[in-house]
């Protein structure tokens, strides 16, 4: 069972509509002490890096994700909720991320022909294999929505982006892994991301 985590800044619902067209069972959840219930971990996310932060740390989500993770349970991150697995970010001032992957979240620093926010469909640039991408076609697009990049240490990097520049659109360490496009608004290859990610036992 996916534990869907509701922290006040997420399109829950198409995530949960996603994973229902897959027949996988998951919950919307606003409760962190029901979080050790799960066997993974959805962290989706739309809208500020500090507020979202901010969200995490009075609702006791925080805590709760770091024991989740800790007990290596899978996380998938998704769009802010990627960014948010960083250790900082500098949307709205200095914050502290959940740090489970090494990097800082940053704006887009791209010439004036490329608009921001990003939006719209992109393919990747697969620079590792990862259980989660497992089957996944090459040559598909994404669907990406965001102003802000995820600077994440190369080792951590399984795929990147090119808009105006590459930058990292899919990162992962352990247990944890992030997608800074939408699979639940990316049509059949988003969706085989995560019934893979339901049959992730979260080794890499």
């Amino acid at each position: 069972m996916i534990a869907i985590i509701d922290y006040g800044m997420g399109n829950l619902q198409s995530v949960w509509n996603a994973l229902d067209a897959y027949a996988i069972d998951a919950e919307i959840i606003n409760d962190p002490d029901r979080l050790k219930e799960y066997d993974r971990a959805i962290l989706p996310g739309v809208g500020a890096f500090a507020k979202a932060m901010n969200n995490l740390n009075s609702s006791g989500f925080t805590e709760a994700i770091k024991s989740f993770v800790g007990e290596g349970r899978p996380m998938l991150g998704i769009c802010l909720g990627m960014q948010l697995l960083a250790e900082r970010g500098y949307e709205f001032g200095d914050s502290t991320g959940l740090g489970f992957i090494p990097g800082e979240v940053k704006p887009f620093d791209l010439s004036e022909e490329f608009l921001v926010p990003h939006v719209g469909w992109n393919s990747l640039e697969y620079s590792k294999d990862h259980p989660v991408f497992d089957g996944i076609k090459k040559n598909i697009d994404f669907y990406f929505v965001h102003s802000f990049v995820f600077h994440a240490e190369e080792e951590c990097v399984i795929a990147k982006c090119d808009y105006g520049g590459l930058f990292p659109a899919v990162v992962a360490k352990g247990n944890v892994i992030g997608a800074q496009f939408h699979p639940e608004k990316s049509q059949a290859g988003g969706l085989d991301i995560l019934e893979n990610f339901n049959n992730w036992d979260g080794v890499y």
